[in-house]
């Protein structure tokens, strides 16, 4: 069995010197570093790592927690973190200790048992860590980071506790939301200023355009669209309908799954990083997969975003701009009540014929209708008005990272 170590990692090796027994865990001090350990499985596409990384680093950076990220696929995670060594089984990144969880029931070599244990979308801890946890002498605080709901039964279920049912040990659900008595979701401290910076700065603008597409930023007259997306049989319909429209578009799209698609529209073998091409008033550039910040720069600089899953829906809320979602497409349908939900919070201020209009292409653009590009940008305006204030309502939740460790926190007193 590997060996136990303290909480205390701040003055924990990487070695694996072993320790025969766990070290007495006292209450947290103020000002000591809070050690933790996320548990991380890359299910499909790069949502999990997604919220993972976010979370880790800005556990780091803004609360000066002292994180270890468990992940099962570092070759998904070098997406986000090209700085990763994926023939590495452990390294540091920006202050935080990587692991790569081959397996189940690895762990590392080392067991360090940390103050706080965050369990993500429900991936299974290896048995031998809780093992570890229920031996210390003051149990982690154990949470399970639940996927992002809008649906009113997650303030029920947020914060709830569920006792192990062999161990001297109790799991905390913390669930995501977009509303009050949730957790709120991710956003960094700088996020806003950052925004700021760059919509204010022309410079900043046409330097971005150059460096990720090669051509010059568009003139105002130009309706700027990116383009991330599950692959969608809606598509063609769409960018035919782009390709018709009086004003010119430029469509930007990231590398990934809807690449193959978007070439056939085109009539070319391929749509990679660095294509280019045109049709009618829609041209389109095909850009490299970006790292998060590069991503929430290409969501600043376009007026509308289609997005999916679960991080660049947050991250689109934060860019105050009109977006679609392309929810995570479950059995049975079972993904649309999610849709209405986050309908519901966000369009439910709108006059009634832009809610209506927003709700029909939100709907053909998950498989229930057809969209109607003219529809939908009719009420651009107003769309743009309530993007920006529900970014602002959205704030007035608090971020999540800053309501997990404050709760953690008032846990470990």
């Amino acid at each position: 069995m590997p060996a136990i170590m303290s909480s205390a990692r701040r003055s924990a090796p990487l070695s694996t010197a072993p320790s025969a027994t766990p070290s007495p865990n006292l209450p947290v001090a103020a000002g000591d570093a809070i050690a933790c350990d996320l548990f991380c499985a890359v299910i499909d596409n790069f949502g999990d790592i997604g919220v993972c990384w976010r979370l880790a680093r800005q556990l780091t950076s803004e609360h000066g927690w002292q994180v270890r990220l468990f992940v099962d696929d570092l070759h998904a995670f070098r997406k986000l973190c090209p700085a990763l060594d994926v023939s590495r089984s452990r390294q540091a990144v920006s202050g935080i200790v990587i692991e790569h969880w081959r397996e189940p029931a690895h762990v590392g070599d080392t067991l360090e048992v940390a103050d706080v244990v965050i369990e993500a979308f429900g991936c299974e801890l290896p048995h031998v860590y809780v093992a570890a946890m229920a031996r210390r002498e003051r149990a982690p605080v154990w949470l399970n980071l639940e996927y992002l709901s809008a649906e009113d039964w997650v303030a029920d279920f947020h914060l709830r506790q569920s006792p192990h049912s062999r161990y001297p040990l109790t799991k905390t659900f913390f669930f995501p939301g977009l509303a009050a008595g949730t957790g709120g979701v991710l956003k960094e401290r700088h996020l806003d200023a950052a925004r700021a910076a760059f919509e204010a700065s022309p410079q900043a603008r046409e330097a971005w355009w150059r460096q990720t597409t090669g051509q010059p930023a568009p003139g105002p007259e130009v309706t700027v669209i990116s383009l991330f997306s599950y692959e969608n049989p809606a598509l063609d319909s769409l960018l035919g309908q782009w390709s018709e429209s009086a004003d010119p578009i430029v469509l930007l799209v990231p590398e990934g799954r809807i690449s193959a698609a978007v070439a056939r529209f085109f009539g070319l073998p391929s749509f990679a990083a660095g294509s280019h091409a045109g049709r009618g008033k829609l041209r389109a550039h095909a850009l490299a997969f970006t790292d998060q910040a590069g991503y929430d720069a290409l969501l600043w600089a376009s007026h509308f975003n289609f997005v999916r899953g679960e991080d660049s829906f947050v991250r689109a809320q934060w860019a105050a701009r009109p977006f679609v979602w392309h929810i995570y497409p479950q059995s049975d349908d079972a993904h649309l009540p999610k849709l209405d939900a986050a309908l519901a919070h966000y369009a439910g201020p709108l006059p009634a014929p832009a809610r209506a209009a927003l709700g029909r292409f939100w709907h053909a653009w998950n498989g229930v209708g057809e969209p109607d590009w003219a529809d939908f940008s009719g009420p651009r305006a107003l769309f743009e008005q309530r993007a920006a204030a529900w970014a602002q309502e959205l704030a007035g939740l608090g971020d999540l990272a800053g309501n997990l460790a404050g709760f953690a926190k008032s846990q470990l007193k």
